[in-house]
């Protein structure tokens, strides 16, 4: 599930893993490990992607529907 819908965002924010990676201090070659479904990435990691794509944990692990973030 997180696999497929940080690909969605990357697309959707037009954005590539790579920059996603530098963005997060996350090493580019795990970003796509990530991307390619071969990992799954620790939750500390979880927090930073979802950070830098601007969108809730829980959406980013596929426990919404609803991206926003609840402040």
């Amino acid at each position: 599930m997180f696999t497929e819908i940080f690909v969605q965002l990357l697309q959707e924010k037009n954005l590539t893993a790579y920059k996603v990676a530098k963005e997060t201090s996350i090493s580019q070659g795990l970003m796509n490990e990530y991307k390619n479904g071969i990992k799954l990435p620790t939750l500390q990691n979880v927090v930073k992607i979802a950070d830098c794509l601007d969108c809730s944990i829980d959406y980013l692990l596929g426990r919404t529907d609803n991206p926003e973030i609840n402040k």
